[in-house]
């Protein structure tokens, strides 16, 4: 039996893995914005249930939620940071108090909670950290760079992180999905005001993000053997995918990317400067 903690527990990839964990005999310490959101996984099962209000970018109430979780269930086992939205626009386009508020929640808002349960999963000497990033965290595309920047991030810390911690028998994963039905693009979704000048943009935008989602966005349901599988694995990755996309997309632009540093090399090589 393990024990979760879950942020942004209320929809999409948060509330599939929650209700997985709980249907399989876990405990889940669910946060959310509005905990009324959670009642039916109160009621459906009860005390496995810790309901918790929670806004991530409140640093002290990040902390104070994950000290009550850790003394209600007496540990914690795998800390999720779920919670997160997808800012769209052109870098232009965005205004600071999008781009700040973009990466309050998804780069500041999971350092939080990784500050806050490292404490607790160094003394246990045990513990596994999953990050859940993006196929957007390891490729970038147009009209959503600041949520590719905030993805980054967070792969960036996470990666240096899992280095520090290994060592005190702490795991960390990044969970790299592809397009899925969840809210990301929808209700939770913010949009910056659009400049004219990137309409032809925006179109070719939009076409792009249409092919990535040919075959159908993934099912978040789909995705909880696969979120289980990792955190019972006795060797747990560094990084992840979900879903059937994201590989072939990567795997292509970083053949790129290797390409041009290849082909660039004798400047980079020359830069070095004598010996």
């Amino acid at each position: 039996m393990k024990v979760w903690f879950i942020t942004g527990a209320s929809k999409g990839f948060g509330r599939a893995w929650a209700v997985a964990a709980l249907e399989r005999g876990d405990r889940v310490a669910a946060t959310a914005r509005d905990t009324g959101t959670l009642d039916d996984l109160r009621a459906r099962f009860g005390d496995a249930v810790l309901p918790l209000r929670l806004d991530v970018t409140d640093r002290a109430a990040g902390f104070a939620a994950v000290a009550q979780a850790a003394d209600h269930f007496g540990r914690l086992d795998v800390v999720v940071n779920n919670a997160g939205y997808g800012q769209f626009g052109m870098v232009e386009e965005v205004s600071e108090d999008e781009a700040r508020a973009q990466l309050e929640t998804n780069v500041f808002g999971a350092l939080w909670i990784t500050q806050a349960v490292l404490p607790i999963l160094r003394a246990q000497g045990s513990g596994h950290i999953l990050q859940v990033s993006s196929i957007g965290g390891v490729s970038a595309f147009r009209d959503i760079g600041i949520y590719n920047a905030s993805k980054w991030a967070l792969e960036g810390f996470s990666q240096a992180l899992a280095q520090e911690v290994e060592t005190f028998g702490v795991r960390v994963t990044l969970i790299e999905p592809g397009p899925y039905s969840t809210d990301w693009s929808g209700p939770s979704a913010k949009r910056a005001t659009p400049l004219p000048a990137y309409d032809e943009v925006r179109e070719i935008a939009n076409r792009s993000r249409a092919e990535r989602v040919s075959r159908g966005p993934g099912d978040p349901t789909a995705t909880a053997s696969a979120v289980l599988e990792i955190v019972d694995s006795e060797k747990p990755p560094l990084r992840a995918f979900l879903g059937d996309g994201p590989l072939g997309v990567v795997r292509a632009d970083y053949e790129s990317r290797l390409a041009e540093w290849e082909a660039w090399n004798d400047v980079a090589v020359r830069a070095h400067g004598g010996r």
